[in-house]
């Protein structure tokens, strides 16, 4: 069995299973009270500066799961068609919707191919918070997402940071937290500043420079990050080297260490 069918297996058992609790009647209550409850507050404000009115907006929201997204673009004015690898999740959504009287469309699909979406079609497409952790081919899903939109359209992702994805439960236990990656500085009597992706990519963005591709680099062959401030990278053995390398002795080396990007002016 190959792994689209492994997981499209999966999901369709677990929707009349664990995942009862996203369709139950307070849940859909909320959404159709306070549609905006259905998105974090920050990506919210993001689809609102994008489209200040959804109305009559051709919407797509592929890998859809709890459909929670897709019936607040709705409730939200929108013309939305809701795509998900699971034909179970699909069915048990569009139950909802025709209880409902909703009048969104419901499409079982694939978000890598998107094979049954025409081109250029959507004003919008949405991605909700659990969609990358099942994507083996980036490419071809975002090859495809740009496919469907319209020229000038829109793509606004929520997903967990990558930045959290090492760690179990119990790395509290294991590593020691300097500051949070939020606080950017100025730190010390001579200014430094701890810029987050964010920051730089949208810095890059602004100045009217398009990103091409973006590395994120490991640890290997001493090439590691380390705080210079306590000079702690002076003088390393060897056997240091390989020990700060190896993420099973130093945790933080589970972290991509560089980033490198490349970005063109056209």
């Amino acid at each position: 069995m190959n792994s689209e069918n492994k997981v499209k297996n999966s999901w369709n058992e677990w929707s009349d299973t664990w995942y009862l609790k996203y369709r139950t009647e307070e849940a859909i209550a909320k959404i159709i009270s306070v549609p905006a409850s259905a998105f974090h507050p920050t990506t919210y404000g993001m689809i609102r500066e994008a489209f200040p009115d959804l109305t009559g907006k051709r919407v797509l929201v592929p890998s859809s799961g709890d459909n929670h997204a897709v019936f607040a673009f709705h409730l939200l004015g929108a013309r939305v068609t809701s795509s998900d690898i699971s034909d179970k999740q699909i069915e048990n959504a569009s139950i909802i919707a025709k209880q409902q009287s909703w009048d969104i469309e419901f499409i079982c699909e694939d978000t890598m191919s998107l094979s049954q979406l025409p081109s250029e079609e959507y004003d919008f497409v949405y991605t909700s918070n659990g969609v990358h952790v099942w994507i083996h081919d980036l490419k071809s899903m975002y090859n495809n997402v740009s496919r469907v939109l319209k020229r000038n359209g829109i793509y606004i992702m929520h997903d967990i940071h990558p930045f959290m994805r090492p760690f179990g439960i119990k790395a509290k236990e294991a590593l020691t937290v300097k500051k949070p990656y939020h606080l950017t500085g100025p730190f010390g009597e001579l200014p430094t500043y701890g810029w987050r992706i964010q920051d730089i990519l949208n810095a890059v963005v602004c100045a009217s420079l398009h990103i091409k591709h973006i590395e994120e680099m490991y640890a290997e062959n001493g090439w590691f990050w380390v705080d210079d401030s306590e000079n702690e990278g002076d003088n390393l053995t060897a056997e240091q080297i390989d020990s700060y390398s190896n993420w099973h002795d130093n945790p933080s080396a589970a972290l991509p260490q560089w980033l490198a990007l490349k970005a063109v002016k056209y």
